[in-house]
């Protein structure tokens, strides 16, 4: 029997696997405003996610009625060309175990977070939803998405032969404050607002960018992405895969030249072509979560990185 909306959270037990990390946090925090019964968030320190038997222990330590999987080894081009093994066997194995063991210990639902990566490399724009299996992903980021992707194959395999309830929403890029700030391994968006301030600071002329600019993606302010998710969560019961995303693209080079204006860098942008550019376009369709569950992003790019600048700016000199 569904439960009525209002009080559908104060009835789970709510396991977020990840939820220590950027997007988990944000999630953990929207769970608690709107009153789950119990979260539980394994952390990487007690629970290997890799490891059979530390699934098995969390599964019994935290007794989910629901699982929220975010946890992933996760990073921008470089890291995922450095570390292709490990991009796909620790998605591959902590995902497939996890959800295995969920159907197993009688979990009531299994929400898969996918990965825009999982897209074939010459995707029509905008992404929909039936073109993900249309071809190979771009490479140097296949290990991971092709991992991930193999949830929604689970997902589909375990409630067409179990009645499994698991779904896979596909958020696009997020960004927003408290992201990953490391340029070893941080996304496009944090690495500029990193790159710009420490040029201004450094009275630098100019900052090296990767690519030629040429590449378009699609951000989700990270609140955004939480309210899709948690509406995914509560409302959606099909394990067909849905985006999540703000229905916007924007090209590197124009996302460059915004984010040196808003942080106030005035020196000049030098694009360094031998450096790789990754997948040519990003952009979703996003009208399947508007139908199903009434998604659809408030955050307009602008306003997101201010407040993702105006983080930075106050938090870099702490740790």
């Amino acid at each position: 029997m569904a439960m009525a909306q209002s009080n559908f959270w104060q009835n789970q037990r709510v396991c977020v696997t990840g939820g220590a990390g950027f997007f988990g946090s944000y999630v953990v925090e929207k769970l608690e405003q709107l009153g789950a019964a119990e979260i539980f968030v394994p952390r990487i320190e007690q629970y290997d996610l890799v490891n059979l038997d530390d699934i098995r222990r969390m599964l019994r330590d935290g007794d989910p009625s629901l699982i929220i999987h975010l946890a992933a080894l996760v990073g921008g081009i470089g890291a995922n060309r450095a570390r292709p093994a490990d991009f796909f066997y620790i998605n591959l194995m902590m995902g497939v175990q996890l959800m295995h063991e969920a159907w197993k210990y009688g979990v009531d639902k299994f929400v898969a977070v996918g990965t825009i990566c999982a897209y074939p490399k010459f995707t029509p724009v905008p992404f929909k939803e039936e073109n993900l299996w249309d071809g190979y992903p771009e490479e140097t980021n296949a290990p991971y998405g092709l991992a991930k992707k193999m949830l929604l194959v689970q997902a589909q395999a375990y409630r067409q032969q179990y009645g499994f309830n698991a779904v896979f929403p596909l958020p696009v890029n997020l960004y927003g404050p408290r992201d990953n700030f490391d340029l070893e391994t941080s996304h496009v968006i944090p690495a500029l607002i990193r790159k710009y301030i420490e040029a201004k600071e450094q009275g630098k002329s100019q900052v090296v960018l990767w690519g030629d600019g040429t590449p378009t993606r699609e951000f989700l302010y990270v609140e955004d992405a939480v309210d899709g998710l948690l509406l995914a969560a509560e409302h959606y019961n099909s394990s067909e895969p849905v985006n999540l995303g703000s229905g916007n693209e924007i090209s590197i080079k124009d996302l460059a030249e915004m984010i040196a204006y808003l942080t106030g860098f005035e020196g000049e942008l030098v694009w360094d072509t031998t450096k790789p550019n990754g997948q040519p376009r990003r952009a979703l369709d996003v009208n399947r979560a508007k139908q199903l569950f009434g998604f659809h992003a408030e955050t307009s790019l602008k306003e997101g990185l201010k407040q993702t600048i105006e983080w930075y700016q106050a938090n870099k000199t702490k740790g």
